[in-house]
């Protein structure tokens, strides 16, 4: 696991603003949220950090088709962003967006200081020209055929084939996407990044970096080819200005990234925090960084982002966590052809929790997610309701009726056993980030709990003599452990229906803030239980048909 004698800062990749929220987009929030609330329950010392991604010329493009300014565009969708996730529990610490004032001023010095590093230089490069718009076309204005496999592609990457980043001036048969027509390259001065300096050290880098394999291997497959350097300029007014520069805004690439710095800055300064103490952060390696990921963005995490953290002298990520991507029934997600499922009409039918579990339980977490509605009925159904809900809901319905309180008792060993076992998985599945793992440990904690339940038949013991109705109690308190239990390890996954399920117990604490040493703490006998309520619903698949 992580080392304990330093903070730990998690990001999560920042959602472009230029539309609305889908499932694609939560299979990276959901398992980043999940893996920060574990480790507070084990005792570190986390924040949490993400943001809209506010620049770039897709959002530009957006506001010219509806005859308003970009702000305004970024502005709906960020807090439509902020909404889904506050839906959805996920408990940032701070969620920005790239076109504050912090964010320019810290990517405008990062950019000088690779420049005076010598990793900046200037270079003419052709660049696509519309004469009938009379003007440079950003990547994204542009449209043509890839140089590498010879796809329709817009003008930064190969989108529809090899998915290959394109340099400004390599598409073939360029058109604009504005008005149709096409376009001529003509020559025009830009900066470029000296990507291929680093080549040695991202080699060296890579072999260390922790996280997800397939973060490691994708981004070794680069190094081992020729490194290009990047242009990280463009013919943009909406964006971060060059350094030195009114003609020119950093590429959406280069202040992205670094928006995880200054909202790190950001959120310490609304803490009260004084000076640089973000620097704690992001230099002299005095934080364990983990970033996660989809795997659509593995290279510029992995190689271009560790490479300008290098030449401008800051701390360096510690691991990537990449998710595989997600299909919906089994076609690849596309929102242009209608293959998508919006977050907003997800948690407008069905609770959001149901929605966290399915994504973690569906796929292992780096493989790809095949999203179908059968499949979240099956999960809901057979195991929130079948295995999880029934077990809360017949025990604590029984102790309720029949005592009231949580009877006196002792932990018996096979139980504390079956509870340290969840426990271990749970932490082995942190170490793997394999969040499906962690879900089954802790649900076959529950398992557990209904053999236990069943084999013991405490609805007999309860009619028989003092000594019968005794055993029944120690029963029912072994029971109500495991619950309480299950509760903590699930909370992460499920934090609203465990902060009930907790209620229900007669927990007079905060499960969100109960670290994992509760697990082994007897429940108190005596301690008055609220009445029970059905936390999950069977969901009745023939009206739901067609959603």
């Amino acid at each position: 696991m992580l080392p304990r004698d330093k903070p730990v800062l998690v990001t999560s990749a920042l959602p472009y603003v230029n539309g609305e929220c889908h499932i694609g987009h939560l299979r990276t929030y959901v398992p980043a949220d999940v893996y920060v609330r574990m480790l507070r329950k084990m005792g570190y010392n986390v924040i949490f950090i993400s943001g809209s991604d506010t620049h770039g010329t897709p959002i530009v493009l957006s506001a010219e088709s509806q005859g308003v300014t970009p702000d305004v565009v970024v502005e709906r969708y960020h807090e439509h962003f902020k909404r889904i996730f506050e839906a959805l529990n996920l408990d940032f610490d701070y969620y920005g967006r790239t076109d504050s004032p912090a964010n320019h001023r810290m990517t405008e010095e990062i950019v000088k200081r690779l420049i005076e590093g010598g990793y900046v230089y200037r270079k003419n490069t052709k660049q696509a020209y519309c004469e009938t718009c009379n003007r440079f076309l950003p990547d994204r204005y542009v449209e043509g055929i890839c140089p590498h496999c010879g796809a329709v592609a817009r003008g930064d990457e190969c989108d529809q084939g090899c998915g290959k980043h394109i340099e400004p001036g390599e598409i073939l048969e360029p058109r604009c996407k504005i008005c149709g027509s096409k376009a001529v390259f003509r020559e025009q001065e830009h900066f470029f990044f000296r990507l291929s300096a680093f080549a040695d050290f991202l080699s060296s880098y890579l072999d260390n970096l922790g996280g997800t394999l397939n973060a490691r291997n994708y981004a070794r497959e680069w190094v081992k080819r020729e490194l290009r350097d990047w242009c990280i300029t463009r013919n943009l007014e909406w964006g971060v200005k060059f350094p030195g520069r009114d003609d020119l805004v950093v590429y959406v690439w280069v202040d992205a990234p670094i928006g995880y710095i200054s909202f790190t800055e950001e959120l310490l300064r609304e803490r009260g925090v004084d000076g640089d103490e973000w620097a704690r952060y992001w230099k002299n390696n005095g934080a364990t960084i983990v970033h996660f990921i989809g795997t659509d963005i593995i290279y510029h995490h992995c190689i271009f982002w560790p490479a300008m953290l290098k030449g401008a002298d800051y701390s360096l990520p510690d691991a990537v966590v990449a998710s595989g991507m997600v299909k919906i029934e089994g076609k690849t997600f596309s929102k242009s052809r209608g293959i998508v499922v919006w977050a907003k009409e997800f948690i407008e039918r069905f609770h959001p929790d149901t929605l966290r579990y399915y994504l973690l339980t569906q796929s292992s977490h780096t493989k790809e997610l095949d999203f179908s509605w059968d499949s979240f009925f099956m999960r809901v159904n057979n195991e929130l309701v079948a295995i999880l809900g029934n077990l809360i809901y017949r025990v604590l319905t029984f102790t309720y009726k029949n005592f009231g309180v949580v009877p006196e008792g002792e932990i018996e060993e096979e139980v504390r056993t079956a509870i340290e076992t969840a426990r271990d998985g749970v932490l082995s599945a942190m170490a793997e980030y394999e969040f499906k793992k962690l879900v089954d440990a802790a649900m076959g904690l529950a398992d557990f709990g209904n053999s236990y339940f069943q084999r013991e038949e405490p609805w007999h013991l309860i009619k028989g003599d003092e000594n019968a109705r005794r055993r029944c109690g120690t029963i029912l308190k072994n029971v109500l452990q495991i619950l309480k239990s299950v509760c903590v390890l699930l909370e992460p996954v499920m934090p609203a229906k465990m902060a009930e399920l907790w209620y229900q117990l007669g927990m007079d604490t905060d499960v969100h803030d109960t670290k994992l040493e509760e697990l082994m703490k007897p429940i108190e006998s005596g301690q008055k239980l609220n009445k029970p309520k059905v936390l999950f619903r069977r969901i009745e698949v023939d009206k739901n048909r067609g959603v």
